[in-house]
């Protein structure tokens, strides 16, 4: 199996390849988009700046690339953390018009706010470990995965997906919190997976051996 990491030049991806080199795979770091359809599966880290990233990947050819991937020819999709917010139709983070926002991937439908105008009165960044709860749709992602299972968060906005059906976990944060989503063959999670332990050795297990991989 070809697990790709996309490199568009953003995100911790040593420590993603190393978990996946856990699991006895070989991760490949791709530093071109026109490479990303050479893989089985695709991972999007993601750190930093909504906007900024969206226009690195649009400026690279990664937002067209990964959208023919994902909804063409079905390539299976896990963001992480900003990854899973850039699948959203947009966010507020970073955008000069706050009332449409930056436009995202659009493969989940959502948009992204920052925590505060939600409603979130605790210190921001939302920083360290905090359990989860599975939903009814957590299905084969969150397979062998507890509720209370605790996972490693580092972030300031939050993905408001369209449909609740969409939402495989929560984290309490002085509010619910969406700490994963899921639509088809595109997964995210808000958390680090690959800094969460065994938890997210066994997310990550869950991922590499989807049907769609």
């Amino acid at each position: 199996m070809k697990v790709g990491i996309v490199d568009f030049g953003v995100g911790n991806l040593g420590s993603v390849a190393r978990a996946l080199e856990g699991l006895r795979v070989t991760p490949i770091l791709v530093t071109r988009a026109l490479d990303l359809h050479a893989n089985d599966c695709l991972v999007l880290p993601g750190v930093g700046n909504f906007t900024t990233c969206m226009q690195m990947l649009t400026q690279g050819g990664w937002a067209n690339a990964l959208q023919e991937e994902v909804v063409v020819y079905q390539r299976p999709l896990l963001g992480i953390c900003l990854g899973m917010q850039l699948l959203a139709d947009s966010s507020t983070e970073g955008a000069s018009d706050l009332q449409s926002g930056t436009p995202g991937l659009g493969l989940i439908p959502g948009r992204v706010e920052h925590l505060a105008r939600v409603g979130c009165g605790l210190r921001v960044p939302h920083v360290g470990w905090n359990s989860i709860t599975t939903t009814d749709a957590g299905g084969h992602l969150l397979h062998s995965i507890p509720d209370g299972t605790d996972f490693y968060f580092v972030h300031s906005y939050t993905f408001l997906p369209v449909e609740e059906s969409d939402v495989l976990a929560t984290a309490k944060y002085d509010i619910p919190v969406v700490a994963a989503v899921g639509r088809g063959h595109v997964w995210g999670t808000q958390f680090h997976p690959e800094k969460s332990s065994r938890a997210g050795f066994q997310l990550l297990r869950n991922f590499l051996s989807s049907p769609a991989c």
